[in-house]
């Protein structure tokens, strides 16, 4: 029963984990490294992420600077974040690029929150899947003779336990990206 509850437990730290790295993508008002995650740049004809091409610094708060190694990379790294849906705005000045991050609109700011809840009900949906997982396991081994009945409600009761710490966990990551989305 213990490897079933230590595998739930490993699941849905991944779970998390792989909501705060979606979030982390949000433009929120602030320059953010990650943002440029998912950029890929054409380079002689293969797909390359863009931190394998250049190093990324955030000179100040609004500010994201792309220093490329290979000077021939300059136009693919700038038609890469035009063709990005994250709306950037690349300036090469021909030994570095720099991207301003305008100040978010009301609008946009709102619709970044239902995307940043979306994002964490997809979450949610993924520590059910897990729970419901776990059970089918507890269930099993009751039906294998390796548990009794009242260990297995015992472990059902005990993955509930841990699904509701998770969530709120999630509630809070939540929160905090909609508070940083929301602040001028």
């Amino acid at each position: 029963m213990q490897a079933v509850l230590n595998e739930c437990r490993d699941k849905m730290d991944k779970a998390i984990a792989s909501l705060d790295k979606e979030l982390a993508k949000f433009r929120t008002g602030r320059a953010s490294v990650s943002l440029l995650d998912d950029v890929t740049v054409e380079y002689y004809g293969t797909m390359t992420p863009l931190n394998q091409l250049a190093s990324i610094s955030i000179p100040d708060s609004r500010t994201i600077a792309i220093q490329p190694w290979d000077r021939n990379a300059f136009s693919g790294i700038e038609k890469a974040i035009m063709k990005s849906d994250l709306g950037l705005n690349p300036v090469n000045d021909g030994k570095i690029i720099r991207i301003n991050l305008p100040p978010l609109t009301e609008e946009r700011r709102k619709e970044l929150v239902k995307m940043a809840k979306k994002t964490s009900e997809d979450a949610k949906v993924a520590l059910r899947n897990i729970r419901r997982e776990a059970n089918e396991s507890l269930k099993k081994m009751k039906n294998n003779k390796e548990l009794t009945e009242d260990e297995m409600h015992k472990g059902y009761d005990e993955v509930q336990k841990i699904i509701d710490s998770y969530v709120e966990r999630v509630d809070q990551i939540l929160a905090e990206k909609e508070k940083e989305i929301m602040e001028f």
